[in-house]
């Protein structure tokens, strides 16, 4: 009792008297179902705006319609067979595996277990069910990515797919009643599938197939949509406040945009617009990181704004100068943290496979032609030459691209907490930061080496977020990373689902070269529900051009009796050429354990690996690591 007494009161501080009030009343809405009558089942059946009214006085988007593109055509295999597998019934979720939906889609259907879930008012839905599993399997295909494949194929092999689209949308409308059944659970999810249904609308504007008819479904399941959005903004905003609410607010702002004779449209997008520019100015700190301290998600913040400034640019509606400020930094934060040659990142942080938008045939890790459209948007010079599809469809015909490469050397992004070694052959990535908003992995001093481009000493990944608690337990937890526990202990104290007790905190980062190596040396605050005072300082020492790297871990106030453990992650294809060897402070060789774990590159894969790890009584622990 006193335990959950002391969690109760860390949990207060962490999440502030705000979210505290907003959760407990918002549950006590939906239980009483004051939010049931506030979200309609069954609105009236009227027309908001004509398909007329919208050729002849809609938003400019990306492109006006499909005949006025006229970028380089480049049939590719990878568009053909993509667009083969879907006429099959076949998709990608998560950006990872194709999954065979057969002839009919179900949109209620989990193609994971083959659960239905219940087609109930969106309030009264559990989306941590047990028996009908990971929700995000429903939600994956009811966010309309896919349509993307489908027009990039209509595009370079000229075969006109606009009846497959609407055909697509219509039967997703008559699936899912207005706020009934697990797709309308998610506010985030509703303003992908709408963005994406407008990227078709604009593509197939002037097609013989979106008639009147048509569109006054679309139109109806847009605005009622776009109402659910807007008034429940702030559980994004308040309860989650991460990439949902840039989502969100982004998409009431250009829904505006788009649909400006709307009077409803007009005001949420006004709203919407200043809550992007708060959301963008409290989310991405000063030097590019991101709140989340996750790789993909914020890779997720570089699509929409490249959406949001893109949209705004062509509409004649100025965004506050911070959103192209933060746009930017972001930019150069990632560059940095790119391998060139791949295009990938570290695993780092929680990864659920979103990429909203797949604009070209690249690898789903790779970055590169992202980040390019958004140094395009921003008129920044480009890092990567020839990833230029995503650009092209932003509406961005590029003359005379300059190019500017990511410069060697040694880079420190304080407010986030990164540290990155960008060498010719090697790059060597440090995270020691401190959360101050909710964490969703224990991964502080995770350590990525990278030789040659390949993911050497790397990030087990995510897996999923509603499988068994020991699956939960391993990739949220320390024992995933690159890092160190103490016994069985995570660096943070775990509670319920994303919640985590007694945060961790950065104390000290010092960074320094010389002709030979580089130095960083960091200290987090950790393990406060184990003993007091505990501390955990990595040093690391990178061999300056060769793939030799020394680590030093110290902890300090280690309780007695028990032990240190260091944990490692090698890719299974190159852990032959990896060599390890330890001691601890006395200067005691450690023997290495070597033990089955898991590896997941991709969100819902499962891979089997082996963790090796050098485990200590001592509080010291220093590994010499060399890769050949």
């Amino acid at each position: 009792m006193i335990d959950r007494i002391k969690d109760t009161i860390n949990m207060m501080g962490n999440m502030g008297p705000r979210y505290l009030a907003f959760r407990s009343f918002f549950e006590l809405k939906k239980r009483w179902g004051f939010l049931e009558g506030a979200f309609p089942a069954d609105p009236e059946r009227k027309t908001f705006f004509t398909l007329g009214q919208w050729r002849e006085h809609g938003g400019n988007f990306f492109f006006p319609s499909r005949s006025e593109i006229n970028f380089p055509v480049r049939p590719q295999d990878d568009v053909k067979e993509r667009f083969r597998l879907y006429k099959e019934g076949k998709i990608t979720l998560f950006n990872s595996f194709f999954y065979d939906y057969g002839p009919s889609v179900d949109w209620f259907r989990n193609p994971d277990n083959g659960s239905e879930f219940p087609k109930i008012h969106w309030t009264k839905i559990n989306d941590y069910s047990r028996e009908s599993g990971d929700i995000k399997f429903v939600w994956e295909r009811a966010r309309f990515s896919f349509v993307t494949d489908v027009i990039r194929y209509d595009y370079h092999y000229d075969f006109d797919c606009s009846a497959i689209v609407f055909d697509e949308i219509l039967s997703w409308i008559k699936s899912n009643p207005i706020n009934i059944g697990p797709n309308y659970r998610c506010s985030q999810e509703i303003s992908i599938r709408l963005m994406n249904w407008y990227f078709c609308l604009y593509y197939y504007r002037d097609s013989v197939n979106l008639t009147d008819e048509v569109f006054d479904e679309i139109q109806y399941a847009i605005y009622w949509q776009l109402h659910h959005v807007y008034h429940n903004i702030n559980f994004s905003r308040i309860a989650v406040r991460n990439n949902h609410a840039i989502t969100e607010t982004m998409t009431l702002y250009i829904s505006g945009l788009l649909f400006p004779f709307v009077d409803d449209f007009s005001k949420w997008s006004k709203k919407g617009k200043k809550w992007f520019e708060e959301e963008v100015r409290y989310q991405i700190y000063c030097d590019g990181t991101f709140l989340q301290f996750s790789m993909n998600y914020h890779r997720v913040v570089v699509q929409l704004l490249t959406w949001g400034i893109r949209l705004s640019d062509l509409n004649g509606s100025e965004l506050a100068p911070v959103v192209k400020e933060r746009a930017a930094a972001s930019l150069h934060f990632l560059q940095k943290c790119t391998n060139d040659e791949t295009g990938f990142l570290p695993n780092y942080g929680a990864n659920d496979g979103a990429l909203f938008f797949r604009l070209n045939s690249g690898h789903y890790r790779d970055y590169r032609s992202q980040l390019n459209a958004l140094s395009f948007v921003l008129k920044e010079p480009l890092a990567y030459p020839d990833q230029l599809e995503d650009a092209y469809w932003y509406g961005l015909n590029p003359g005379e691209e300059r190019f500017a490469p990511v410069v060697k050397g040694l880079y420190y992004f304080p407010e986030g907490g990164y540290i990155v070694i960008r060498e010719d052959d090697y790059m060597t990535f440090l995270r020691c930061g401190t959360h101050r908003d909710r964490p969703s992995q224990a991964d502080n001093l995770h350590l990525d080496c990278w030789v040659d481009g390949i993911n050497v000493l790397q990030d087990a990944g995510t897996y999923k977020y509603n499988t068994e608690p020991a699956l939960l337990k391993y990739f949220m937890g320390t024992e995933s990373h690159n890092t160190v526990k103490l016994d069985d202990h995570d660096q943070m104290k775990k509670g319920s689902r994303f919640i985590w007790y007694y945060w961790t905190k950065c104390s000290l980062v010092t960074i320094d070269e010389n002709e030979t190596e580089y130095r960083i040396t960091a200290k987090i605050e950790a393990f406060r529900h184990v003993g007091p005072g505990i501390t955990h300082m990595r040093t690391v020492v990178k061999q300056k051009d060769r793939s030799k790297w020394s680590v030093r871990d110290e902890v300090t106030a280690l309780p007695n009796g028990v032990s240190m453990r260091q944990i490692w992650h090698a890719d299974p294809q190159y852990e032959q050429g990896l060599t390890m060897a330890s001691v601890n402070g006395s200067g005691v060789r450690l023997n290495a354990l070597r033990k089955e774990a898991f590896s997941s590159p991709l969100y819902g894969v499962k891979e089997k690996a082996v963790q090796t790890e050098f485990s200590t009584t001592n509080n010291i622990i220093v590994t010499e690591i060399q890769f050949n």
